[in-house]
């Protein structure tokens, strides 16, 4: 683990690019307030930090608000530039990586032979019990486009990691023309807020929420005369995206 004051000397000192691998999952959140789920890291996955943010209460201590669980750290992951906050609790879970994280470079005809591994990761993730949760990536609960990361990315296809990232780093094809590990997207006309792999056969698995889903992992069809779930998404059709590329970071803090 690092200390508070290890991490402080370092950025202190400029070294904002040292990086770090997580020991545990953690949760990154959109916030210093530390309220609402952002996304989530994986055990071995590598972030950088930038600054110690502490939320100041009259004169407490930065001990008192560790205790409290209200001091945090920004952070950025490696993987998909995805910024957040972490309790600074969770520095308990982090070890300086050995080396910087290096991402793969891939053909699309390499890319293509890793599909049915990624598609085996979703059915795999069905069959465990789970729900539908705002920014997972980490099993069992997933959300839409933390599903599609995580499953690409157990086969060393990392993607950028919303939907509407997800929708812009694709290439984009024609729905007629789907393949099996495709990805498609939904929302509306202005922004992508859904997204689904295609399994073939005009069939598609996600993770959708309770409101208009089935609050976790399912199977659905892409079309308006199926189950009302399939036909609320289809309603809702954008388009749909072939991944032929490993996403390469360019975040720095």
């Amino acid at each position: 683990m690092i200390s508070l004051q290890t991490l402080q000397a370092q950025v202190q000192k400029n070294r904002i690019q040292t990086e770090y691998v997580g020991s545990q999952a953690l949760d990154l959140f959109d916030s210093p307030a530390l309220e609402r789920l952002a996304t989530q890291a994986a055990i071995g996955r590598h972030l950088r930090t930038s600054t110690v943010l502490e939320q100041l209460e009259g004169d407490q201590s930065l001990d008192a608000l560790i205790h409290l669980g209200k001091a945090c750290i920004a952070v950025c992951l490696c993987e998909d530039d995805y910024p957040g906050w972490i309790s600074v609790k969770d520095l308990a879970y982090l070890e300086e990586a050995p080396q910087q994280y290096q991402p793969l470079s891939l053909s699309a005809a390499e890319i293509q032979a890793k599909i049915p591994d990624a598609i085996a990761f979703t059915h795999a993730a069905k069959n465990q019990p789970n729900y539908y949760l705002w920014g997972g990536t980490v099993a069992p609960n997933y959300d839409c486009s933390g599903l599609m990361q995580a499953a690409f990315a157990s086969v060393g296809v990392w993607l950028p990691r919303d939907a509407y990232q997800q929708e812009a780093f694709t290439q984009a094809i024609a729905v007629s023309d789907l393949q099996p590990g495709d990805l498609i997207f939904f929302g509306t006309p202005q922004k992508a807020t859904h997204v689904g792999l295609h399994l073939g056969d005009n069939h598609y698995i996600h993770s959708s929420g309770k409101d208009q889903g089935h609050n976790g992992i399912a199977i659905d069809v892409l079309s308006d005369q199926a189950s009302r779930v399939s036909q609320a998404y289809y309603a809702q059709l954008r388009g749909a995206g072939r991944i032929i590329a490993i996403y390469q970071p360019t975040q720095t803090l």
